[in-house]
């Protein structure tokens, strides 16, 4: 089931105090980006971040995107300015991207 326009509206109002958040729809999903960064996504109506030490830390609920997929960490807070701290630190833990 593909994600919907207005749900990805509402993540990203939630996302309103992270910078430079920027998305890329792949196969009726949506990928999440700050500064370049992949840092989360969008899938079947589900906020869900990478799996790093700090998003495992504020959102310990694991979720499977897609099959065969990882798992990545379920975001069940509305907190904009929580989730704004959590996506702050993940930057930090995650790949910078290549020129």
């Amino acid at each position: 089931m593909a994600s919907s326009p207005e749900y990805l509206e509402f993540v990203l109002d939630l996302l309103r105090d992270v910078p430079d958040v920027t998305h890329k729809k792949m196969m009726g999903e949506y990928l999440l980006y700050s500064q370049r960064i992949l840092f989360g996504g969008v899938y079947d109506d589900r906020f869900l971040l990478k799996s790093t030490a700090s998003a495992r830390g504020a959102f310990p609920q694991e979720q499977i995107p897609y099959d065969g997929a990882r798992p990545m960490q379920l975001v069940d807070s509305e907190d904009s300015g929580r989730i704004a701290e959590v996506v702050a630190d993940m930057l930090k833990e995650l790949p910078k991207p290549k020129k």
